[in-house]
Protein backbone atom coordinates (compact mmCIF):
# COMPACT_ATOMS: atom_id res chain seq x y z
CA UNK A 1 0.00 0.00 0.00
CA UNK A 2 1.43 3.63 -0.77
CA UNK A 3 2.01 5.86 1.96
CA UNK A 4 0.93 9.62 1.50
CA UNK A 5 3.90 11.78 1.41
CA UNK A 6 3.24 15.38 3.13
CA UNK A 7 4.14 18.34 0.78
CA UNK A 8 6.49 21.40 2.11
CA UNK A 9 3.77 23.41 3.98
CA UNK A 10 2.36 20.47 5.94
CA UNK A 11 5.78 19.54 6.58
CA UNK A 12 6.63 23.35 7.93
CA UNK A 13 3.60 23.72 10.04
CA UNK A 14 4.40 20.37 11.88
CA UNK A 15 7.98 21.81 12.61
CA UNK A 16 6.75 25.22 13.81
CA UNK A 17 3.92 22.96 16.38
CA UNK A 18 6.83 20.72 17.82
CA UNK A 19 8.91 24.30 18.49
CA UNK A 20 5.87 26.05 20.00
CA UNK A 21 5.19 22.99 22.39
CA UNK A 22 2.02 21.93 20.62
CA UNK A 23 1.45 18.98 18.51
CA UNK A 24 -1.68 19.24 15.98
CA UNK A 25 -3.78 16.29 16.29
CA UNK A 26 -4.81 14.86 12.61
CA UNK A 27 -8.60 15.46 11.62
CA UNK A 28 -10.39 14.13 8.95
CA UNK A 29 -9.96 16.73 5.27
CA UNK A 30 -11.73 19.71 5.47
CA UNK A 31 -15.59 19.40 4.61
CA UNK A 32 -16.11 16.15 6.36
CA UNK A 33 -15.88 17.63 10.06
CA UNK A 34 -15.66 21.87 11.07
CA UNK A 35 -14.75 20.74 14.43
CA UNK A 36 -11.64 22.25 15.66
CA UNK A 37 -8.26 20.46 15.95
CA UNK A 38 -7.23 18.94 19.38
CA UNK A 39 -3.63 20.66 20.19
CA UNK A 40 -1.64 18.81 23.19
CA UNK A 41 0.69 21.65 24.72
CA UNK A 42 3.29 21.20 27.06
CA UNK A 43 2.41 23.09 30.09
CA UNK A 44 3.93 21.71 33.61
CA UNK A 45 7.17 21.08 33.39
CA UNK A 46 8.65 18.91 35.80
CA UNK A 47 9.25 20.97 38.87
CA UNK A 48 5.70 22.34 38.75
CA UNK A 49 4.37 18.97 38.93
CA UNK A 50 6.46 17.69 41.92
CA UNK A 51 5.74 20.93 43.98
CA UNK A 52 1.93 20.56 43.33
CA UNK A 53 1.77 16.89 44.75
CA UNK A 54 4.51 17.37 47.64
CA UNK A 55 2.34 20.04 48.44
CA UNK A 56 -1.07 18.54 47.89
CA UNK A 57 0.17 16.11 50.23
CA UNK A 58 2.02 17.68 52.60
CA UNK A 59 -0.99 19.77 53.52
CA UNK A 60 -3.36 16.62 53.99
CA UNK A 61 -0.58 15.23 56.40
CA UNK A 62 -0.40 18.41 58.42
CA UNK A 63 -3.89 18.79 58.59
CA UNK A 64 -4.72 15.32 60.00
CA UNK A 65 -1.76 15.32 62.58
CA UNK A 66 -2.85 19.12 63.61
CA UNK A 67 -6.20 18.14 63.98
CA UNK A 68 -5.16 15.33 66.87
CA UNK A 69 -2.43 18.28 68.22
CA UNK A 70 -5.68 20.39 68.82
CA UNK A 71 -8.15 18.45 70.40
CA UNK A 72 -5.63 16.08 72.42
CA UNK A 73 -6.73 17.00 75.45
CA UNK A 74 -9.93 15.53 74.74
CA UNK A 75 -8.45 12.48 73.38
CA UNK A 76 -6.61 11.89 76.62
CA UNK A 77 -3.24 12.15 74.97
CA UNK A 78 -0.17 13.21 77.73
CA UNK A 79 2.54 15.54 77.04
CA UNK A 80 4.71 12.88 75.68
CA UNK A 81 1.92 11.87 72.84
CA UNK A 82 2.15 15.84 72.44
CA UNK A 83 5.71 16.17 72.01
CA UNK A 84 5.36 13.35 69.78
CA UNK A 85 2.76 14.33 67.58
CA UNK A 86 4.01 18.15 67.12
CA UNK A 87 7.29 16.34 66.40
CA UNK A 88 5.81 15.00 63.37
CA UNK A 89 3.76 17.64 62.57
CA UNK A 90 7.49 19.25 62.80
CA UNK A 91 8.85 17.55 60.36
CA UNK A 92 6.49 17.35 57.35
CA UNK A 93 5.89 20.83 58.02
CA UNK A 94 9.99 21.37 57.03
CA UNK A 95 9.28 19.42 53.97
CA UNK A 96 6.14 21.83 53.51
CA UNK A 97 8.42 24.88 53.99
CA UNK A 98 11.23 23.20 51.62
CA UNK A 99 8.95 22.45 48.85
CA UNK A 100 7.58 26.52 49.54
CA UNK A 101 11.27 27.42 48.72
CA UNK A 102 11.46 25.34 46.03
CA UNK A 103 8.69 26.58 44.32
CA UNK A 104 9.56 30.35 44.72
CA UNK A 105 13.18 29.50 43.15
CA UNK A 106 11.39 27.79 40.32
CA UNK A 107 9.11 30.93 39.82
CA UNK A 108 12.73 32.14 38.03
CA UNK A 109 14.04 29.22 36.29
CA UNK A 110 10.58 27.28 35.44
CA UNK A 111 8.86 26.77 31.60
CA UNK A 112 6.80 30.10 30.76
CA UNK A 113 3.65 28.42 32.63
CA UNK A 114 5.72 28.31 35.99
CA UNK A 115 6.92 31.93 35.83
CA UNK A 116 5.53 34.50 38.18
CA UNK A 117 4.30 36.71 35.40
CA UNK A 118 1.89 33.37 34.31
CA UNK A 119 0.95 32.67 37.76
CA UNK A 120 -0.04 35.63 39.63
CA UNK A 121 -2.28 38.36 38.27
CA UNK A 122 -1.65 41.70 36.82
CA UNK A 123 0.46 43.04 33.99
CA UNK A 124 -0.78 44.87 30.90
CA UNK A 125 -4.25 43.42 29.75
CA UNK A 126 -4.86 42.07 32.95
CA UNK A 127 -8.26 42.90 33.71
CA UNK A 128 -9.24 43.27 30.34
CA UNK A 129 -8.09 39.15 29.88
CA UNK A 130 -10.50 38.47 32.90
CA UNK A 131 -12.90 40.30 32.07
CA UNK A 132 -12.89 39.01 28.73
CA UNK A 133 -13.20 35.48 30.25
CA UNK A 134 -15.46 36.08 33.20
CA UNK A 135 -18.08 37.06 30.06
CA UNK A 136 -17.06 34.44 27.78
CA UNK A 137 -17.53 31.93 30.23
CA UNK A 138 -20.62 32.64 31.56
CA UNK A 139 -21.89 32.84 27.86
CA UNK A 140 -20.92 29.42 27.74
CA UNK A 141 -18.52 29.83 25.24
CA UNK A 142 -15.25 29.52 27.59
CA UNK A 143 -12.02 30.54 26.11
CA UNK A 144 -8.89 28.81 26.59
CA UNK A 145 -5.80 28.62 28.18
CA UNK A 146 -3.06 26.46 28.08
CA UNK A 147 -1.35 27.58 31.57
CA UNK A 148 -3.68 29.46 34.41
CA UNK A 149 -6.87 31.18 33.47
CA UNK A 150 -7.08 35.09 34.67
CA UNK A 151 -9.23 33.72 37.21
CA UNK A 152 -7.02 30.84 38.26
CA UNK A 153 -4.04 33.22 38.77
CA UNK A 154 -5.97 35.16 41.64
CA UNK A 155 -6.87 31.17 43.05
CA UNK A 156 -2.65 30.65 42.67
CA UNK A 157 -1.65 34.01 44.73
CA UNK A 158 -4.09 33.65 47.28
CA UNK A 159 -3.01 29.66 47.51
CA UNK A 160 0.36 30.62 47.52
CA UNK A 161 -0.17 33.56 50.13
CA UNK A 162 -1.50 31.56 52.61
CA UNK A 163 1.23 28.52 52.32
CA UNK A 164 4.05 31.15 53.09
CA UNK A 165 1.96 32.37 55.80
CA UNK A 166 1.81 28.97 56.98
CA UNK A 167 5.22 28.03 56.85
CA UNK A 168 6.29 31.37 58.58
CA UNK A 169 4.41 31.15 61.94
CA UNK A 170 4.53 27.11 61.72
CA UNK A 171 8.38 27.49 61.32
CA UNK A 172 8.17 30.08 64.83
CA UNK A 173 5.67 27.26 66.60
CA UNK A 174 8.19 25.04 65.89
CA UNK A 175 10.72 27.03 67.55
CA UNK A 176 8.31 28.38 70.94
CA UNK A 177 7.35 24.36 71.61
CA UNK A 178 9.92 22.15 70.51
CA UNK A 179 13.45 24.65 70.10
CA UNK A 180 13.72 23.52 66.71
CA UNK A 181 15.18 25.60 64.30
CA UNK A 182 15.10 28.22 62.73
CA UNK A 183 14.04 30.44 65.93
CA UNK A 184 14.34 27.57 68.69
CA UNK A 185 18.17 28.19 69.85
CA UNK A 186 17.09 31.83 70.45
CA UNK A 187 13.43 30.78 72.12
CA UNK A 188 15.48 28.20 73.95
CA UNK A 189 18.37 31.05 75.24
CA UNK A 190 15.08 33.77 76.14
CA UNK A 191 13.45 31.30 78.55
CA UNK A 192 16.17 28.54 79.79
CA UNK A 193 16.13 28.84 83.83
CA UNK A 194 19.91 30.32 85.85
CA UNK A 195 21.91 27.71 85.32
CA UNK A 196 20.51 25.47 83.11
CA UNK A 197 21.99 24.95 79.42
CA UNK A 198 19.64 26.19 76.45
CA UNK A 199 20.53 23.37 74.27
CA UNK A 200 19.04 21.30 76.74
CA UNK A 201 15.83 22.25 77.06
CA UNK A 202 12.79 19.73 76.23
CA UNK A 203 8.93 20.97 75.70
CA UNK A 204 6.67 20.62 78.43
CA UNK A 205 9.37 20.85 81.57
CA UNK A 206 8.70 24.12 83.61
CA UNK A 207 11.08 23.21 86.25
CA UNK A 208 13.66 24.08 83.24
CA UNK A 209 12.14 27.56 82.54
CA UNK A 210 12.50 30.76 83.80
CA UNK A 211 8.86 31.40 84.67
CA UNK A 212 8.41 35.18 83.92
CA UNK A 213 11.25 34.60 80.49
CA UNK A 214 8.76 31.70 79.59
CA UNK A 215 5.26 33.60 80.14
CA UNK A 216 6.35 36.46 77.86
CA UNK A 217 7.55 34.16 75.18
CA UNK A 218 4.09 32.26 75.26
CA UNK A 219 2.26 36.04 75.02
CA UNK A 220 4.43 36.73 72.10
CA UNK A 221 3.79 33.39 70.51
CA UNK A 222 0.11 33.41 71.12
CA UNK A 223 -0.81 35.80 68.15
CA UNK A 224 1.56 33.73 65.39
CA UNK A 225 -0.72 30.30 67.28
CA UNK A 226 -3.76 31.82 66.14
CA UNK A 227 -2.95 33.60 63.06
CA UNK A 228 -1.37 29.43 61.96
CA UNK A 229 -4.76 27.71 63.04
CA UNK A 230 -7.14 30.14 61.41
CA UNK A 231 -5.14 30.42 57.77
CA UNK A 232 -5.04 27.08 57.69
CA UNK A 233 -8.56 26.80 57.92
CA UNK A 234 -8.70 29.01 54.70
CA UNK A 235 -6.35 27.33 53.05
CA UNK A 236 -8.52 24.39 53.74
CA UNK A 237 -11.54 26.20 52.27
CA UNK A 238 -9.61 28.30 49.36
CA UNK A 239 -8.02 24.64 48.40
CA UNK A 240 -11.60 23.35 48.22
CA UNK A 241 -12.47 26.03 46.24
CA UNK A 242 -9.55 25.33 44.05
CA UNK A 243 -10.56 21.57 43.83
CA UNK A 244 -14.51 22.81 42.70
CA UNK A 245 -12.93 25.19 39.97
CA UNK A 246 -10.51 22.79 38.53
CA UNK A 247 -13.54 20.07 37.98
CA UNK A 248 -16.16 23.08 36.72
CA UNK A 249 -13.26 24.33 34.20
CA UNK A 250 -12.45 20.61 33.07
CA UNK A 251 -16.44 19.93 32.97
CA UNK A 252 -16.91 23.17 31.24
CA UNK A 253 -13.61 24.08 29.14
CA UNK A 254 -12.21 20.66 28.32
CA UNK A 255 -8.36 20.83 28.03
CA UNK A 256 -7.60 17.71 30.49
CA UNK A 257 -6.53 19.89 33.34
CA UNK A 258 -6.42 17.52 36.11
CA UNK A 259 -4.52 14.92 33.96
CA UNK A 260 -2.08 17.55 32.84
CA UNK A 261 -0.68 18.08 36.36
CA UNK A 262 0.48 14.11 36.11
CA UNK A 263 1.77 14.35 32.55
CA UNK A 264 2.58 17.54 31.78
CA UNK A 265 0.06 17.75 28.81
CA UNK A 266 -2.82 19.78 28.13
CA UNK A 267 -5.04 18.77 25.44
CA UNK A 268 -7.42 21.81 23.76
CA UNK A 269 -9.44 22.29 21.49
CA UNK A 270 -8.93 25.73 19.16
CA UNK A 271 -5.93 28.18 19.92
CA UNK A 272 -5.72 28.93 23.30
CA UNK A 273 -5.96 32.47 24.48
CA UNK A 274 -1.97 32.58 25.71
CA UNK A 275 -0.43 30.78 22.60
CA UNK A 276 0.63 34.28 21.28
CA UNK A 277 2.45 35.79 24.80
CA UNK A 278 6.03 36.00 24.53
Amino acid sequence: MAHAHQGPAAETASAVAQESGSITRPVPPSGSDDRPQLETHRVWDAGTRWFHWINALSVIALAVVGYVILHAGDLGIGNAGKVTLKTVHSLIGYVFALNLIWRIVWAFFGNRYARWRAILPGGPGYLHAMRSYIAAFLAGHPQRYVGHNPLGRIGVALLLSLIVIQALTGLVLAGTDLFYPPFGHWVAQWVAAPGVDPSTLAPYSPEMYDKTAFDSMRALRKPFAAVHLYSFYLLIAVAILHIAAVVITEIREGGSIISAMFTGKKIISGRPMDRSEP
